[in-house]
């Protein structure tokens, strides 16, 4: 496993510390979720691009479907 060292502002880092306790995880498991988040939405966006550049339609609005209903809940 790897260790990250980033640099925030002081309020930033405050409001961060502030979800973390409201979601009760620490603030490293929050920036965990929210990186798996943003992974997970790079990955739709290239495998959208992916099947776009394949020209096959109906699998490229089926994908869009899915991340309607992913990003709707």
């Amino acid at each position: 496993m790897a260790t990250l060292t980033i640099r925030l502002p002081d309020d930033k880092h405050s409001r961060l510390k502030t979800l973390a306790q409201y979601r009760h995880v620490s603030v490293n498991k929050l920036v965990e979720e929210f990186s798996t988040q943003a992974l997970a939405e790079f990955d739709s966006e290239v495998r959208f691009r992916r099947l776009a550049s394949r020209g096959d339609i109906d699998q490229g609005l089926r994908l869009l479907d899915k991340l309607d209903k992913h990003f709707s809940a």
